[in-house]
């Protein structure tokens, strides 16, 4: 279970990121000037101060709570409010029969359209509009298991037409709908299971990508997960992404694309582009993690969607730890996540 302390950031690496003024590290923490009495976002465009005249909070609200106070260039206590109205934002989405317009959703929450589009996309690595579209797939993927029939479940979601819920289907769903209702039927996933220094793999992918990685499992288990698919033996296109697997696995230490074909709820695809986001060698926190999905205060879930990863290595739940640094949980046990860590350190 997640530490919900927080923990305060490594100095060296702060002051790294305020020399950079990398804009990636904002809301992760914030600069604290003595001499001055301000705190700054790392990105702020400000003279840069000595370093033994730096120190580093988690927050605005712990380096206020040391007497410091916002500066007023680069207005770090705004990130507290992007970060609401980020979530006030996916709460209406979630709420809504039908889509609103990114002008009616950013007025909604205080903000200019195109700086809120900004925003939103920074935050959850989506539009408003995809994430909406997500949402919907979310709610077709349900009503398909709960109506009898395919149009039913596709108007009952919010659909206005079936060739746009087809379309959210190929890219959320990983098939069409009907396929996702039959448990697969109709679609051709290739598999196999390899020997790696950490144990069985199982890779599995379907013409569009990889649509399972997982260790320990076998054909008996992607079955159980697409009841109705036609399992295939490797082919050559196949094998070059087994190939690509097995480095990630033996020789890591770079960031890599591959095409994959999972589901998942929209926060749950928000949490895998947040894992997917975080360079090899490095890791983050839960929290950390929750932030860049959107989701501040969302922690416990964040753990959720780290089990719930249908992709491991590629998707790399194993680069998350606890809020004090300990590894916390793994799907595959956690001797593999400090071995995979270890190695990507290394490299």
């Amino acid at each position: 279970m997640e530490d919900r302390t927080t923990a305060m950031p490594d100095a060296d690496a702060c002051w790294d990121a305020f020399v950079a003024r990398d804009r990636e590290a904002d809301g992760r923490f914030v600069g604290a000037v003595r001499t001055t009495g301000i705190y700054c976002r790392p990105s702020c465009p400000a003279r840069r101060p000595r370093r033994e005249n730096m120190h580093f909070y988690p927050d605005g609200a712990a380096a206020e709570a040391a007497g410091y106070r916002a500066c007023l260039r680069c207005r770090p206590d705004g990130l507290a409010r992007d970060a609401e109205a980020v979530e006030r934002a996916m709460i209406l989405l979630e709420a809504a029969e039908a889509t609103p317009s990114l002008g009616d959703l950013a007025a909604a929450v205080g903000y200019a359209p195109h700086h809120f589009q900004r925003l939103f996309k920074r935050a959850t690595g989506a539009t408003p509009a995809a994430y909406a579209r997500a949402l919907r797939a979310r709610r077709l993927a349900t009503a398909l298991r709960e109506q009898e029939s395919v149009t039913g479940a596709i108007y009952e979601a919010g659909y206005g037409a079936p060739s746009r819920a087809y379309a959210d289907a190929a890219s959320h769903l990983g098939m069409t709908p009907g396929a996702w209702r039959a448990g697969g039927v109709g679609v051709t996933i290739r598999h196999a299971i390899v020997d790696t220094s950490l144990g069985p793999l199982l890779i599995a992918a379907t013409p569009r990508g990889l649509c399972r990685i997982a260790f320990d499992e076998d054909a008996d288990a992607l079955r159980a997960r697409f009841p109705r698919a036609e399992l295939l033996a490797p082919d050559a296109d196949f094998e070059l992404l087994v190939a690509a697997v097995l480095a990630l696995v033996e020789r890591p230490g770079e960031a890599v694309s591959l095409p994959f074909d999972t589901g998942g709820t929209a926060f749950q695809q928000a949490v895998w582009q947040a894992l997917r986001a975080i360079p090899p060698g490095e890791t983050r926190s839960y929290a950390e993690i929750a932030a860049a999905a959107g989701r501040p205060g969302a922690v416990r879930a964040v753990g959720t969607a780290c089990g719930a990863n249908p992709l491991a290595i590629v998707v790399p739940c194993h680069r998350v730890l606890r809020a004090d640094g300990a590894l916390g949980g793994y799907a595959y046990g956690t001797a593999r996540k400090q071995s995979l860590l270890a190695r990507e350190r290394k490299d």
